[in-house]
């Protein structure tokens, strides 16, 4: 997860092949819903649940793979009551895994985005040198379909009927 006093996300993304990265690593379902994004909107709010906590995420608009993000904890109660104001919510489990001096994400995804994982890191900047993983795939941290926002408008289960 971003950190928020920075105000600045970095991160890059990857698919995911094989699963030996799973033996290894801690798991959190997490749900989370959308209450503002779109193509004429200037930032997309977030809400994400987990088991026990809440966060609520305001993201800017991406330059590269960098973009301005403020992440909020919020009471787990407001952060169901908020997620079921949301019409569209991506519902993943998150595997976080130490790889050298960086801490992987990979996202699982559930529901209509099955099939489909994910793995993120986030870097102090944008050439920072990290290292790969034997799991780690193509590259598609530009490629807009793979945000979880557009993921939560157009699942990745519909992507072959267009």
């Amino acid at each position: 997860m971003a950190r928020s006093s920075q105000g600045l996300e970095i991160e890059r993304k990857f698919l995911v092949h094989g699963k030996p990265w799973r033996e290894s690593s801690k798991r959190l379902p997490i749900v989370q819903g959308y209450l503002s994004s779109g193509s004429r909107a200037r930032a997309t709010v977030r809400v994400r649940v987990g088991p026990e906590k809440a966060w609520l995420t305001v993201k800017g608009p991406s330059t590269g793979i960098s973009r301005p993000e403020y992440e909020f904890k919020v009471p787990h109660s407001d952060g169901e009551a908020m997620l079921a104001l949301c019409d569209r919510v991506v519902e993943k489990t998150r595997h976080h895994l130490q790889v050298g001096d960086h801490l992987w994400e990979i996202d699982v995804f559930k529901g209509p985005n099955a099939g489909l994982v994910v793995a993120e890191i986030e870097l102090e900047s944008e050439d920072e040198v990290f290292e790969r993983p034997d799991w780690l795939g193509e590259e598609v941290s530009l490629d807009k379909r793979y945000r979880n926002a557009a993921l939560a408008k157009r699942p990745y289960s519909t992507w072959s009927e267009s």
